[in-house]
């Protein structure tokens, strides 16, 4: 199991979502490093970074609900197009993020953490 001090949260306490990865965390004894990214955003090379390593494409960790995914006209964005916009407008990141020793997950579902812990 992952040390606590190699566990990061990219956490919006305001998502129910970032709120029950953490609880996950938690019960398996984990207390994380919490990085509230709309606060402390992660750079663009560190965004870059944590899609590539999760294993997802960049477009999966876009939040296309949100209203400046639209006012930006990133639909037919490219991905440096959308980690730009991702780095500029944090809202834009998918949530939550978990950074282990073992790995990156985005916990969509929240399941997925488990294989990095």
């Amino acid at each position: 199991m992952a040390s606590d001090d190699t566990v990061t949260i990219y956490h919006n306490p305001r998502c129910s979502t970032s709120r029950k990865t953490l609880e996950l965390l938690r019960d398996n004894g984990i207390e994380p490093t919490i990085v509230e990214y709309l606060k402390t955003p992660p750079s663009r090379a560190e965004l870059a970074d944590m899609i590539r390593d999760a294993g997802i494409g960049v477009r999966d960790a876009v939040r296309t609900g949100e209203s400046v995914y639209a006012e930006l006209g990133l639909a037919d964005a490219s991905d440096d197009e959308l980690l730009d916009a991702m780095a500029a407008n944090p809202i834009l990141i998918q949530r939550p993020f978990v950074v282990t020793g073992n790995g990156t997950r985005l916990a969509r579902p929240i399941d997925a953490v488990r294989e990095i812990l």
